[in-house]
């Protein structure tokens, strides 16, 4: 592995990048930063943890240093969090530049953001929601000039799930100019970006880290086999036994649904855990300050939904549990790659339950890496596991009595108006289809109830027939034996 210099970046970065620790180029670095530096667009997918937001950010700022001008540069990643990181590499890397930023989410104020944009920055980091409501209902900026175009968790941005973010991509690339350089990034290859690199684009370079493993071997990856309703108690066995052990350590506590997260923020706090939460029912501001809290180790466990399992750098966490299994192995690398970053340690710990062993086993073909069992003392575990479900309880019913789901009712209503729909007319129709759906299984209820009483109709048919006969044969019998028996002699 060469140094930064023999890769073509100028000295003013490379001085930049030793005072902040950074000596050698990582491979995805050192691959992709030429490329990028002849004015090739580029693919690069390398574990999490590599070294991919200094790979665009470094020849980008070369580039900008050479004709600086706003707006230079577009970035789009799939979260808030991860948009202010970007921003802040941008921010210390192009300091000598006097780099003006801007970045561009949603629950931030409209206003500021559109006086920002209008005021021409070198960079401009958004989610693509936010970013294409702005080019909707404003024409104060424009993106005609820009260089770059980099997509940051390109398979999470460009494939079609549970946030699909197609119709404001569409919006977004129709104010961008066709001659740009397009730089897209990922840590799993998907079968979106796999047609994507067969697409002839500008003297495209693609380059994927060649490790069978989509994750780093500093990780130590591991799981626990529990029942569901002992999951809980095994969660607090093993951050009391990491905190007694190591009182300095951070941990991350990844779980499925904003709701879990509340409940086992505030089930942890009771018992006397330094914990915070991080999930999109939080607003905006709250997230930042609980991001930045766990990041200067004012609180050392953090328990977050996979709005925090994408690209975010915290180099300090020791520690990854999955309180549930991933559904997709991706999501898993995603999760675990928070830790061992940079060359360092990690574990990561996944609680399985007997639902749970398939996902495990597509979670261990993809990765290349056989999950080892974490060895935990029952014992310990049942002595707290009456306690630590009363507790559980106990935050449910105060959690009930704040109306979270009410709020996120509130808030999915916002999310509708914001796509330009009606929120009653989409609850009408959702009461249509329910209705629909309900009719449909009212139908078929009385179809099987139809067939099940026809069917005990020709089964009684049939016992009525074999008693019928039964009958008719003792019949038969008894007046063959009355025929068969002698006369009396007179």
């Amino acid at each position: 592995m060469g140094d930064f210099s023999s890769l073509g970046l100028s000295d003013w970065l490379i001085k930049q990048c030793k005072q902040l620790g950074i000596n050698k180029p990582t491979a995805v670095q050192e691959n992709c930063m030429p490329a990028i530096l002849e004015g090739r667009d580029c693919m690069g997918c390398a574990k999490t943890g590599s070294g991919k937001t200094a790979a665009f950010v470094l020849p980008v700022l070369q580039k900008l240093s050479e004709d600086p001008y706003g707006i230079f540069c577009l970035v789009l990643t799939p979260t808030r969090e991860l948009a202010y990181q970007i921003a802040e590499q941008f921010r210390v890397l192009g300091k000598p530049l006097g780099l003006r930023d801007c970045i561009i989410v949603g629950g931030m104020d409209m206003v500021s953001q559109a006086l920002e944009l209008s005021n021409q920055p070198h960079v401009v980091v958004a989610t693509p929601g936010r970013l294409a409501d702005h080019i909707r209902s404003s024409n104060t900026f424009s993106m005609s000039k820009i260089q770059f175009l980099i997509l940051d968790e390109a398979d999470r941005l460009l494939e079609q799930g549970c946030t699909d973010f197609t119709k404001d991509l569409e919006v977004i690339m129709g104010i961008l100019p066709a001659k740009r350089q397009t730089l897209l990034f990922s840590a799993t290859l998907t079968d979106t970006l796999q047609e994507l690199k067969n697409i002839a684009m500008n003297k495209p370079f693609f380059w994927e880290s060649k490790s069978e493993t989509r994750t780093v071997e500093e990780l130590d990856q591991r799981y626990i086999l529990t029942p569901e309703k002992v999951k809980d108690a095994y969660l607090v066995h093993l951050i009391q036994t990491f905190t007694d052990e190591h009182d300095d350590w951070s941990i991350i506590i990844f779980t499925n649904t904003c709701k879990n997260c509340q409940i086992l923020t505030m089930m942890l706090r009771e018992f006397n855990f330094p914990t915070i939460s991080l999930h999109s029912m939080m607003k905006q501001k709250q997230r930042f300050a609980n991001l930045a809290k766990f990041k200067a180790s004012v609180y050392k466990i953090l328990i977050a939904t996979d709005v925090a399992s994408r690209g975010l750098d915290i180099p300090t966490v020791q520690v990854v549990i999955n309180h549930n299994t991933p559904g997709l192995p991706k999501i898993y690398i995603h999760r675990v790659g928070r830790t061992a970053r940079a060359g360092r340690n990690g574990v990561s710990i996944t609680l399985v339950t007997q639902y749970d062993i398939h996902l495990v086993h597509s979670i261990e073909e993809q990765t290349q890496t056989k999950l080892k069992e974490y060895p935990v003392e029952e014992k310990q575990v049942l002595k707290i596991l009456t306690q630590v479900n009363v507790t559980r309880r106990e935050c449910e019913i105060k959690l009930e009595s704040t109306d979270f789901d009410e709020k996120k009712e509130i808030n999915k209503r916002k999310q509708l108006i914001l796509e330009g729909k009606d929120p009653d007319l989409e609850a009408k129709r959702r009461a249509e289809l329910e209705k629909i759906r309900s009719q449909k299984k009212k139908f078929k209820q009385k179809i099987q109830e139809s067939i099940q009483r026809q069917k005990d109709a020709q089964l009684k048919k049939k016992l009525m027939k074999r008693k019928q006969k039964k009958k008719e044969k003792k019949k038969n019998s008894s007046g063959e034996l009355l025929q068969i028996q002698p006369s009396n002699p007179s």
